[in-house]
């Protein structure tokens, strides 16, 4: 192969890769991927190839590396080449420029995956003041509407609406700031 056919071949086998694993296309095999990408290769040499490249690409997908550790990564792959493992200048430079265009939807995809319950898609709010009655009598308090919308990937959304009065929303704003305290004393001892 010449050397834009090889980057090509590369850059294709990292977007499979990436499709099979991270966005669920399972009618991406490696089969497919040797058949189109790499067909004068033995199934062996292939095998070999896309572990590896299956590999550094999960390796940094995990670490969610940004530009500055993904090179210091890559030239640490580099420096095996003599040895197992290792990657060529030109692989490094794919991976490189492979992961600068998908590091956001592999990573949003990994989030998404590791979620066992639904999350939070969306939360609207209000607070409804009732005006004073015509007869003097005294208005009942305002009321906070929340309006949360829950659901997994893939699926529909569903609508949760929360009704509070001044004591729930600041029952809810105490538990939000022991929350807001746990969550810093956490981040501050590491």
């Amino acid at each position: 192969m010449a050397d834009a056919d090889t980057l090509k071949a590369l850059n294709g086998l990292l977007n499979g890769i990436a499709q099979k694993v991270y966005y669920n296309k399972s009618e991406i095999t490696e089969e497919l991927l040797k058949n189109e990408l790499y067909p004068d290769l033995s199934q062996e040499e292939f095998h070999a190839l896309h572990e590896k490249m299956k590999g550094l690409v999960k390796s940094i997908a995990s670490a969610d590396m940004d530009h500055t550790q993904l090179e210091a990564f890559l030239t640490a792959q580099t420096r095996k080449q003599g040895g197992s493992g290792g990657v060529s200048g030109e692989q490094a430079a794919a991976l490189s420029r492979f992961w600068k265009g998908h590091r956001a939807r592999v990573r949003d995809s990994l989030v998404g995956q590791s979620r066992w319950e639904p999350a939070v898609r969306g939360l609207s709010w209000r607070v409804d003041v009732p005006t004073a009655r015509s007869q003097g009598e005294p208005s009942s308090s305002a009321v906070a509407l929340v309006e949360l919308e829950l659901g997994r990937q893939g699926e529909e959304s569903e609508f949760v609406c929360l009704e509070f009065d001044e004591t729930k929303v600041n029952q809810v704003l105490k538990k939000m700031a022991e929350i807001q305290e746990s969550i810093d004393s956490i981040v501050h001892k590491t």
